[in-house]
């Protein structure tokens, strides 16, 4: 009876101690996939804090023209965007981003009486960006506030400035196939300003490669 007691025992021990051993040399679960991560899709994720930004795709150029499907106002050459990451959560789902900056410059105008383009500045930033599992983008301004850019031009009659708003946001695409965010026809109003400045504003712009210390970002 000692000895079978034993080894009743000895057999208990066992199996409470084979699911211990299974458990410690199984491997440690893979981290959580954020919306935004860098190097790959599912890659290192995007630590909230961090600045990422973005030129112009080579060979692009970003315009404002007075129509959806006109070449009438405004090119430029070259522009940027900064913005810092609020918040990256487990994809699926919304990542949060401030935009802090964003330049236009080498801008020019074929518009009838304007001589050239003194420059083109952002107001109102920083702006809401959200950016989502699904590619979808969406800038919106602060809370009793609009997105709004000034326009000063040369033109026949001297130097004129005009405010242009866009009453609901911005609405773009984000594509991982070469890390852009892409803007098409968004339209802008006049809100003051002369006349030579066109009464709408239809902006389109793609920025690529969207990167963060060098490295390129993808959307999860």
């Amino acid at each position: 009876m000692r000895m079978r007691s034993l080894l009743s025992l000895t057999a208990a021990a066992a199996a409470f101690a084979l699911p211990v051993a299974v458990a410690a040399s199984a491997p440690a679960a893979a981290a959580d996939v954020a919306v935004l991560t860098t190097g790959s899709v599912g890659g290192t994720n995007v630590a909230e804090g961090t600045t990422i930004s973005a030129s112009l795709a080579s060979g692009t150029t970003a315009t404002l023209y007075s129509s959806s499907t006109g070449t009438s106002g405004i090119t430029c050459t070259a522009s940027t965007f900064t913005a810092t990451v609020s918040s990256n959560p487990t994809a699926p789902g919304t990542a949060t981003e401030s935009l802090t900056g964003q330049t236009f410059s080498g801008c020019t105008s074929n518009v009838v009486g304007v001589l050239g383009v003194t420059s083109i500045t952002v107001n109102n930033l920083p702006y809401t960006t959200d950016v989502s599992s699904d590619g979808s983008v969406a800038v919106t301004p602060a809370s009793g506030s609009s997105i709004q850019t000034t326009v000063v031009l040369r033109t026949l009659l001297g130097s004129v400035s005009c405010v242009y708003q866009a009453a609901s946001g911005l609405a773009g695409t984000a594509d991982n196939t070469d890390n852009s965010i892409k803007f098409a026809n968004q339209q802008f109003s006049r809100t003051s300003g002369s006349s030579l400045c066109p009464a709408s504003g239809f902006w389109t712009a793609k920025y690529s490669p969207v990167t963060t210390g060098g490295e390129p970002v993808y959307v999860n």
